[in-house]
């Protein structure tokens, strides 16, 4: 299926494709949130969402584990590919779903539990078999945690640090062994010392997994991600409604310094948003 104009997959050599999206569209009620997005997201890599508040970005990552299900009256038209599979097929489940494709909010949300039992949690409730003290340290030290914590494990989590707290969320997300992690503005709420632990440890993430960020720094998109898909709001023809839609994915070098669509370049070059 080729993609519109304005929504081209980049080109990527090789790139093995994690999750494809043909033709996404999704709704709240009645009301349309975001309109036809064509997109390839490759494995292995940083794929950053880009765009004003209201464009859709944030309900697209969103549909890529099925966490719009649980949102009364949304509702999806077009396919989620990963490994083949639609998602959105009746015999899929989501919950596996989410099992393989993990999220990390916008506001760190440790349980009221020890650091220990934040990260064996889910593994426990997947029936995991092996070593509990290997995986929370491995989990841990994936998220630049363990020195920090290894010897308050049995601390409630929430005496970490907001920062703290949410590499706390990754290491948990991280334990129950997904293919592809999706971070909703994973920094916004932190100083810029967890900012950048969280972007330092992005970076030897994606050496094992694929990672889908939705961000408002435009900064933290050039220095994370590998790809950038830019979306914008435009009001539809005989309404005064507007629908988001996906304007241009292209390598993150090329959104910034040589956007394909004047909109992009308005919009990376600070004009509005």
């Amino acid at each position: 299926m080729s993609a519109s104009p304005a929504s081209q997959t980049p080109s990527q050599g090789n790139d093995e494709v994690c999750l494809s999206l043909q033709d996404l569209s999704i709704s709240y009620g009645n009301k349309e949130a975001v309109r036809g997005v064509h997109m390839d997201i490759p494995k292995g890599k940083v794929t950053a969402f880009i765009g004003p508040s209201g464009c859709g970005k944030s309900t697209v990552l969103r549909a890529l584990n099925r966490m719009n299900d649980l949102i009364d009256g949304c509702s999806i038209r077009g396919r989620v590919i990963f490994h083949g599979q639609d998602l959105y097929r009746r015999d899929i489940d989501p919950v596996e779903v989410r099992r393989r494709i993990g999220m990390v909010f916008q506001k760190p949300n440790p349980f009221p539990k020890s650091i220990y039992d934040n990260i064996a949690f889910g593994a426990r409730i997947n029936g995991y078999r092996g070593d509990m003290d290997e995986l929370v340290e491995r989990s841990l030290r994936k998220a630049a945690l363990w020195d920090e914590t290894k010897d308050k494990l049995r601390d409630s989590g929430y005496a970490l640090s907001g920062g703290q707290q949410q590499r706390l969320c990754i290491a948990r997300t991280i334990a129950i062994e997904p293919e592809v992690i999706l971070m909703d503005e994973p920094c916004s709420a932190l100083d810029p010392i967890s900012t950048l632990k969280i972007e330092e440890m992005m970076h030897e993430l994606k050496k094992n997994y694929t990672i889908v960020i939705v961000t408002h720094n435009m900064q933290q998109a050039v220095r994370v991600s590998d790809l950038t898909g830019f979306f914008n709001v435009s009001a539809q023809p005989g309404s005064d409604r507007k629908v988001g839609a996906l304007v241009e994915f292209a390598e993150t070098g090329m959104i910034f310094n040589s956007p394909q669509q004047q909109a992009t370049l308005d919009y990376v070059s600070g004009r509005f948003g």
